[in-house]
């Protein structure tokens, strides 16, 4: 998948290859069965070009990444605490990206949604002398 990512376009088992070939010896028919079993698994589609196939993503790399993370905190049976944990394995550089997330996430008038939605939802403070003031006009 990494080198179908990388190319960010219909890639053929020959440009792979060729491609993998340039740090190690591999097989053309190694390819191709690798790029077959992706296809099948539903990770990349395919498209005849002759009697080759032209193999596509189905996803970016960054939703395939967010679907492990998201499956993996589904499966724990405490997800806050595991949120917590793996905040706290991250650098300074990855939370400045969890932040920049987030409010890409919450879009651009977040803070006031938040900020109106503190306020309706404070307890409101009674001003003492309001109600002796009211009642004795």
């Amino acid at each position: 998948m990494t080198r179908v990512w990388k190319w960010n376009r219909p890639v053929t088992v020959r440009e792979v290859l060729e491609d993998l070939q340039q740090e190690r010896s591999i097989a053309y028919t190694t390819v191709m069965t690798v790029l077959d079993n992706l296809h099948q698994k539903g990770w990349v589609r395919r498209e005849a070009e002759g009697r080759a196939y032209r193999y596509e993503a189905v996803s970016t790399r960054a939703a395939y990444a967010a679907a492990l993370m998201n499956d993996a905190w589904s499966q724990s049976d405490n997800p806050a605490a595991a949120l917590v944990a793996f905040f706290g394995m991250m650098s300074d550089e990855q939370r400045r990206a969890l932040q920049d997330a987030v409010r890409i996430v919450q879009g651009p008038d977040s803070r006031e949604r938040h900020e109106e939605r503190e306020e309706r939802e404070a307890p409101q403070e009674e001003n003492p002398g309001s109600a002796a003031d009211a009642g004795g006009r």
